[in-house]
């Protein structure tokens, strides 16, 4: 006996010859908590069985035309989740590999005469910070910084001369 569902998919009710089920909402409430239990041993995380399951059954339904005529669709749900959940397990396996391959770099901790020039140059205006750090860090001349910073360069000298002298004095004052 054929019904059409509410969806317009028609489906057949009862039960075949050998006792497979031809409806689907029959197909799914007899099977999926059984499906369920089978993958949860197998994956040991019942959410992920759940969502192996229901995602057999999703592709159960868009394919019901052609399934509800197998001797027992419930076989190719079965196998359709199993082949999802070794997907699965071979994703993550890839995952645990790569994560294992990738070593945590580890960053020795900055020194403290590191630490007390960080704060003293914090403490400079921006104007004589900016012309230290290029200056001493990334070894620019004094007519590079000028023409960056769009100054004359007896200005970028009174900064870097102010900013040698502010850093020496504070950092003089911790003993460094």
């Amino acid at each position: 006996m054929d019904t059409v569902m509410a969806d317009g998919v028609r489906a057949r009710t009862g039960v075949g010859a050998v006792g497979a089920v031809h409806d689907f909402d029959d197909l799914y409430a007899a099977s999926f908590q059984g499906l369920t239990l089978q993958l949860y041993a197998y994956l040991g995380d019942l959410a992920e069985a759940q969502d192996v399951v229901q995602e057999a059954f999703c592709r159960a339904y868009a394919r019901w035309k052609s399934i509800r005529d197998y001797e027992d669709p419930v076989l190719w749900v079965r196998r359709v989740a199993w082949n999802l959940a070794t997907s699965r397990f071979r994703r993550q396996r890839t995952a645990v590999n790569f994560l294992r391959r990738q070593r945590e770099e580890k960053v020795a901790e900055p020194s403290p005469d590191r630490v007390a020039l960080v704060r003293a140059l914090a403490k400079l205006p921006a104007q004589q910070r900016r012309a230290v750090v290029l200056h001493y860090m990334a070894q620019l001349s004094v007519a590079e910084i000028a023409q960056q910073e769009g100054a004359p360069e007896g200005t970028v000298k009174s900064w870097l001369s102010r900013g040698r002298a502010a850093l020496a004095g504070q950092l003089t004052e911790k003993g460094i």
